[in-house]
């Protein structure tokens, strides 16, 4: 058996190397990334020049899409059907493509992820705006290589009147690299060029080549030695524009599908570096449907997004609790464009349910731009200008060669007519000669001996028609000649001009943006969506916070609670234990700070919203599970502030009466594990807070009935690790149960509630101002009916209403109005009364009204 072939021994790890570099080169070069002259990948332009070449273009019928498949594959791309339908399907999707290139008729597809039809169902053409791209194809303006079987040529990459990478963008994933470049809108980028072109200076102009001989009779074939030839695109277009300068007229990428993008610096950045991520949301609107209800509607998407999954994703949240508010989902798209429609609950916030839509789903994404494409055949990260240029350069070159061409076509007419015009003027000996010949041939010799003419002029004045002979032809002829050499100077001009040349590409694409430029779809937001926090997703909403004896808080709605008159039993508002006792409730904006302070002289920092929403019956969240407390130690008080209250001073008391005041600022960036709030004497523990403006009067109230009231100003700020002054003189039996700021030259009412149930309103004109460190007068009548007095506290001008709870855990809601006013030393009135004997007043706050 003869041996077949050559063997030749290699080291397989060689031969692997090899082959995989050659493999990925073919995946780099012909298959996934762009060529930066057409912004096509070479399917896309087989596809496109098939079309052209079969006369498909968009004023002509449709044909079926295997018409095209099958041109395709039959002549130019060496691979399946499946990726050149899908590249076709592709170029006639609107929501794919900002200018879709091919004009399609059937189903191509839709923005829910269905698949077209099969290419024998539908049928397509070239859309108009295609024929941008392919115009002057014919006039030798770009390069052509064989196809896979050397039968045929094609284009290495079309003219491209358009600057299609930038309007259509592109996708791919090749071995080692990938591109990922976003559609723009024609006017804005055409806008940028012409500025380009206007700060675009030519390095090497064109020169001229004078002619090497002269000659009777030019060979007009290739004219090589009368033709204007310029230099090659090594011809340097220098341009000294910036990418912020260019960033004037491109605002940032525009999608088919509409949406806005957001942060100017991230775009920017895409745009110099070519690459960035830029974040594009859908556009949600928030509208009232009645009956107290709300719905949001989704009229555009982010590009790429999937219409029917970011539906079934919203549809599982809802399911899942994950988004609460939703009543009700529908997709009502038509063919007047595209809605979603979500019904929200009564009692849902439409924009926390829309914020959480941003957040949850791909309702708003993130656009990874990754500018590759190939340069030259080279692949190369580029950034907006360099993108440009390049496009600036192609366009350069297909003129020049544009001009060229036309320029040989033109002398060769030139040579025809120049003879023609000698057979008009000199008609009678023509004839005479051609009657005279014997043959055609003989014919044509004479005539060139005779008249010294070319073989081309002989034989077009051989060809002419007798009908030309006529006075107007004749005229003809001449005005057609005086029009061709118009015609070559003008060329001539054009090559020896390379500033002309930039010129003419200026004066087309005027005329490109005429014709197809349309308004901006996408749009530009200049600041930062920003990081998700809780604080975005939570409405600021009044709110009441309150802490157990044994260390349980929670937060409730305002709804929870319902006014009733004075004296009743109230509703059950937490189950709580035999043991336990409500002592602190407070009236809040879910995004204000509060600041915990414990017996120990700590202070701890939370949110409000950071505290779990309960129903009005649930004992809450362990405040150990939210602050990091040691052992021992125990919550006594809290102070609620808001971002407009930076200038405040915390104003603390001990048990024992001791005061201190501290700035707010004090206590900021506060660790989980807390910081020392005031230095206590051994036995003394931090009993109550408050806030103040550092001028203000403050009241403080003990247990056993007493009062006193000074002005703050006596109390100098001090630092966080320090200890504090004496505020008010008491026995060792008795305990500071309550301070409060009164501003100064106001005369609130003190609302003052026994340990019993009774309680009054008295005006604090009533108390007079006395020294810090004393004792203090009465603030109410104690005794066995009474009780020791519970809480104290200053009505605020806004609050109209008082929650009083009870050890127990009951409830009472009570309008300021309904409480009477009565001097200092009196018991007050019943305002609450208890199911259990041994139960009491345990702690109550006003309600400021919002």
């Amino acid at each position: 058996m003869s041996q077949i072939g050559k063997l030749q021994p290699t080291n397989i790890s060689e031969e692997m190397k090899k082959s995989y570099l050659n493999y990925a080169m073919s995946v780099i070069v012909s298959r996934a990334l762009p060529d930066i002259k057409d912004g096509l990948k070479p399917v896309h332009r087989r596809i496109l020049f098939a079309m052209h070449e079969i006369g498909l273009i968009h004023s002509a019928k449709y044909k079926k899409s295997a018409t095209v498949v099958g041109e395709v594959l039959g002549k130019y791309h060496p691979h399946g059907d499946v990726p050149v339908y899908d590249a076709m399907v592709r170029l006639a999707q609107d929501f794919s493509m900002r200018y879709p290139l091919i004009d399609g008729q059937g189903n191509f597809g839709s923005v829910d992820g269905d698949p077209p039809a099969a290419m024998r169902y539908t049928e397509a053409r070239m859309a108009a705006i295609t024929s941008e791209l392919l115009i002057d194809i014919e006039k030798e303006t770009v390069d052509f290589m064989p196809n896979f079987d050397a039968s045929k040529d094609e284009p290495v990459y079309l003219p491209a009147k358009l600057p299609n990478l930038l309007l259509m963008g592109s996708e791919g994933i090749a071995v080692g690299m990938a591109t990922k470049i976003p559609p723009h809108n024609l006017g804005e980028v055409i806008d940028a060029i012409n500025y380009m072109l206007n700060k675009t200076h030519v390095g090497n102009p064109a020169t001229l080549k004078k002619p090497t001989a002269e000659i009777e009779a030019p060979v007009v074939a290739t004219n090589a030695e009368k033709t204007v030839s310029l230099a090659e695109p090594q011809t340097l277009l220098a341009s000294d524009v910036t990418v912020d300068e260019l960033l004037e007229f491109i605002k940032g990428p525009d999608f088919p599908t509409a949406g806005a993008i957001y942060d100017i610096t991230e775009i920017k950045n895409a745009y110099i570096t070519g690459r960035g991520k830029i974040v594009i949301r859908g556009k949600a609107e928030i509208e009232e449907i009645g009956n107290g209800k709300s719905a949001i509607t989704v009229t555009e998407l982010p590009y790429q997004v999937n219409k029917a999954l970011l539906i079934a994703k919203i549809a599982d949240l809802a399911k899942e609790k994950k988004i609460d508010g939703i009543s009700d989902l529908r997709d009502e798209s038509d063919r007047r464009g595209l809605r979603i429609y979500i019904e929200l609950k009564r009692d849902a916030t439409p924009k926390k349910v829309l914020n959480n839509l941003f957040k949850h789903t791909a309702l708003q994404t993130t656009f990874p731009v990754n500018m590759v494409a190939l340069v030259d055949g080279t692949p190369q990260t580029l950034n907006l200008k360099l993108i440009l240029e390049e496009y600036i350069k192609h366009r350069y070159s297909v003129i020049r060669r544009r001009s060229e061409f036309e320029l040989r076509q033109a002398k060769a007419r030139l040579h025809i007519l120049e003879g023609l015009k000698i057979a008009v003027d000199n008609i009678d000996a023509v004839i005479q000669t051609i009657r005279a010949s014997k043959t055609q041939e003989e014919a044509k010799q004479n005539l060139m001996a005779k008249f010294k003419l070319s073989e081309i002029q002989s034989t077009a004045i051989l060809d002419m028609q007798l009908r030309r002979l006529a006075a107007l032809e004749r005229q003809k002829i001449e005005d057609e000649l005086q029009m061709v050499k118009e015609t070559i100077a003008y060329l001539e001009d054009l090559l020896a001009h390379g500033q002309k040349i930039l010129d003419v590409i200026k004066g087309e694409l005027s005329k490109l943006r005429e014709k197809y430029a349309d308004p901006r779809r996408t749009k530009v937001y200049k600041g930062k969506v920003g990081e998700f926090s809780e604080e975005d997703l939570i409405p600021n909403e009044p709110t009441v916070i309150t802490l157990t004896n044994t260390g349980y808080i929670k937060r409730q709605s305002l709804n929870s609670f319902h006014t009733q008159n004075r004296g009743g039993k109230g509703i059950t508002g937490m189950n709580v234990k035999e043991e336990d006792g409500i002592f602190h409730i407070r009236s809040a904006q879910t995004h204000d700070n509060i600041l915990f302070f414990t017996n120990k002289g700590k202070a701890y920092a939370l949110k409000a919203y950071e505290i779990g929403e309960s129903s009005r019956t649930s004992k809450g969240t362990a405040i150990v599970n939210l602050l990091n407390i040691e052992a021992g130690e125990k919550v006594e008080s809290f102070v609620i502030y808001g971002k407009d209250m930076k200038d405040s001073y915390v104003f603390l008391t001990t048990r024992n009466g001791t005061v201190k005041k501290t700035h707010i600022k004090e206590f900021d960036n506060i660790r989980r594990n807390g910081m020392i709030a005031i230095k206590l004497d051994p036995g003394d523990e931090l009993a109550w807070s408050n806030l103040t403006d550092g001028k203000n009067n403050v009241l403080i109230i003990t247990r056993d009935g007493k009062a006193i009231k000074f002005n703050e100003s006596s109390v100098r700020p001090l630092g966080r690790a320090t200890m504090g002054v004496r505020g008010i003189k008491i026995d060792s039996k008795d305990q500071v149960i309550g301070m409060d700021v009164i501003t100064k030259g106001d005369n609130p009412e003190l609302f003052v509630i026994m340990e019993n149930g009774l309680g009054k309103k008295t005006t604090i004109d009533q108390f007079p101002l006395q020294n810090r460190g004393g004792q203090g007068v009465k603030v109410a009548k104690v005794t066995d009916r009474t009780g020791q007095v519970v809480t104290a506290q200053i009505i605020p001008p806004n609050c109209e209403e008082v929650i009083i709870t009870s050890k127990k855990g009951q409830i009472v809601k009570l309008t300021t109005v309904s409480v009477p006013k009565l001097s200092r030393d009196t018991q007050g009135v019943i305002l609450m009364r208890f199911s259990h004997a041994s139960d009491g007043v345990a702690s109550a706050t006003c309600l400021v009204k919002n």
